[in-house]
């Protein structure tokens, strides 16, 4: 319990998981409504099978998008622990 309370483990890393998964969630829901409201919209096949592949390309983009950026802030706190690492060596020579 004191490496949290003090600060000695970083939470965030987990955090960052939790949420990267739980928008993915959400996007999946938001592509299955859109696909939905693709077939209760009025328009003939190619208008459906449009809005179909342009809810496809938007749910891949939007999930490229959050890896992305849970990637980039793991990367920042995957250098911090590597400069911490650094310090601790430095410390003992």
């Amino acid at each position: 319990m004191r490496k949290y309370l003090y600060f000695d483990t970083m939470v965030a890393p987990r955090v960052i998981t939790l949420l990267y998964w739980l928008q993915l969630g959400l996007y999946a829901l938001g592509a299955l409504a859109y696909v939905m409201a693709a077939f209760m919209l009025p328009g003939g096949f190619f208008m459906t099978l449009l809005r179909l592949l342009i809810g496809a390309l938007l749910f891949a983009l939007a999930c490229l998008f959050a890896r992305v950026s849970a990637e980039v802030l793991l990367v920042i706190f995957k250098i911090h622990d590597n400069l911490k690492t650094i310090a601790e060596r430095g410390d003992r020579l």
